[in-house]
């Protein structure tokens, strides 16, 4: 394997939201990217901070990596995007895949979020599927792999796999397919074609919940771990047999604790909706009335 093949990662782990956002970079270059980073927001007070993305940017001013790049994997329903702080700091262009026109169409009505554009434009760049990059001198490629949202991608930099919310470790499983545009038929092909890679390729987590019988929490693990072990797609599951899996269990799941602001912010590329005559930003909450 050539020296350039291999990114150094470093992981930030936002507890209250499970996530995880990664700083990666070319050890020879020191050229870096940031992947799905979390603004801290607490939805008692409507208080927006900037803890974990204050560790991470000193995290790569102490190593010496210049972030050129942001990756979104998805419009994420679980926590807000750090993204514009990331750029305010670093001048780092913002990127997610070219699908997430089809999110903002989804979610421009519900919140009638007029000044959402629809064709992406609010991101500095949309990815294609394939389409190729470089962080450094490391070969970078973008796979679409949707059925979570109709958004997702996954990054392939050099050795290793951000695959968003596709899956999670093999002992948790695979991500809820049942938000608007979600499709679970979808989701089992695109993690098949994340496990059609070389099994001794890294896979990065974008969330870990601890699954039960473990005490700790991780989120690296390989292409061959996953084949053997995943407890919803191992070698042997079927796609009939994983649809009616995930559906079923899909019907189970409460609405994420931050869906509804973690939406508008981050079709907007993580930016609040615009302030209103008073000078304030509000996040919609839309109500149903039941009968």
């Amino acid at each position: 394997m050539a020296a350039t093949s291999k990114p150094e990662i470093r992981a930030f782990f936002d507890e209250p939201t499970n996530t995880v956002s990664y700083l990666v970079w070319d050890p020879a270059s020191k050229e870096g990217a940031v992947i799905d980073p979390v603004l801290n927001f607490d939805h008692r007070s409507g208080e927006a901070t900037v803890e974990s993305a204050d560790a991470l940017l000193a995290e790569a001013k102490k190593l010496g990596v210049k972030i050129t790049r942001v990756l979104e994997t998805h419009a994420h329903a679980d926590h807000l995007s750090g993204a514009p702080y990331i750029k305010l700091k670093t001048a780092a262009t913002v990127s997610i895949g070219e699908h997430i026109k089809d999110v903002q169409r989804i979610f421009r009505p519900v919140f009638n979020a007029m000044d959402v554009s629809g064709d992406g434009s609010e991101f500095d760049h949309l990815f294609k599927d394939g389409e190729r990059f470089k962080l450094g001198g490391i070969d970078a490629e973008v796979i679409y792999t949707p059925g979570h949202t109709p958004a997702c991608v996954s990054y392939k930099i050099g050795d290793a796999v951000f695959v968003g919310d596709t899956m999670f470790m093999p002992d948790y499983g695979t991500a809820r397919a049942d938000f608007p545009g979600g499709n679970a038929r979808e989701l089992y092909r695109s993690i098949k074609r994340i496990l059609a890679l070389p099994g001794e390729t890294r896979l990065f987590m974008c969330h870990d919940y601890m699954a039960p019988g473990r005490d700790r929490y991780a989120w690296e693990t390989t292409v061959a771990e996953e084949k053997a072990r995943n407890v919803h797609v191992h070698e042997g599951v079927s796609e009939d047999d994983f649809v009616r899996m995930r559906e079923a269990r899909d019907a189970t799941l409460s609405t994420p604790l931050l869906l509804l602001p973690s939406i508008q912010v981050n079709i907007r590329a993580g930016k609040f909706p615009p302030a209103e005559a008073n000078g304030v930003r509000y996040l919609k909450v839309p109500v149903k009335i039941g009968a």
